[in-house]
């Protein structure tokens, strides 16, 4: 039986049409589903950071059974964050991955409550802040570990009654502020590859509350 090429090993997981936009409706279902996993999230994280990696190489590098990585890239190819790259497979057997950037934003209010759509979205919402959140505390924990000049970091909040427009305005402002900074960072990558870097996470929740809530 003649063994299939590394490219044609994965069409069944393929996407049915171009998902590497923002997703609407069902299909951002589908994407949380796929993405709001934490082990599909770790996998995501290395190939879009780290670059293109074999199974092999992603079971090494997050302890995880060969198995165990190949189904959960299914579903991520499946959503359109992860393509196949044949073309660094040195034989058959190899099957390589490469990460594809993508901006995923939702809002639970957009689906009535008490549906499955809703629950999906709420319940990625959750999932999102506990790895946020796991991320952090390993963080804290690990940055005496860097070089000094790799320990900058940014803790702030402020706390102060706004109107339903000034809430508003700001997330637009931060979220202006940092797909600002997310392109030009990414373009200087592209004209300065040899430049020393470190994956660089950026953390931010912006929400009414109560004061003395906790």
């Amino acid at each position: 039986m003649t063994r299939k090429t590394a490219a044609e090993r994965h069409t069944d997981s393929a996407p049915a049409d171009d998902v590497t936009g923002q997703p609407a409706g069902a299909a951002l279902v589908d994407a949380l589903l796929a993405l709001h996993h934490p082990v599909r999230r770790r996998i995501y994280e290395v190939l879009t950071n780290e670059g293109p990696a074999t199974v092999g190489q992603l079971a090494g590098r997050l302890e995880l059974a060969v198995g165990s990585v190949s189904h959960h890239l299914k579903p991520l190819h499946k959503n359109g964050f992860i393509e196949p790259a044949p073309e660094l497979a040195r034989d058959t057997r190899e099957s390589w991955w490469r990460g594809i950037n993508r901006r995923l934003s939702w809002s639970g209010d957009d689906y009535p409550d008490g549906s499955f759509a809703r629950q999906v979205t709420d319940a990625a919402e959750r999932a999102n802040l506990e790895y946020l959140n796991a991320v952090t505390v390993q963080w804290l924990r690990t940055r005496d570990q860097l070089p000094e000049v790799w320990r900058e970091s940014l803790a702030t909040d402020t706390f102060v009654p706004a109107t339903v427009q000034q809430l508003k305005d700001f997330v637009r402002r931060i979220d202006a502020v940092q797909q600002e900074w997310y392109r030009e960072v990414r373009a200087d990558a592209d004209r300065n590859p040899s430049a020393e870097r470190r994956p660089v996470r950026f953390i931010a929740r912006v929400f009414p509350g109560d004061p003395g809530a906790v």
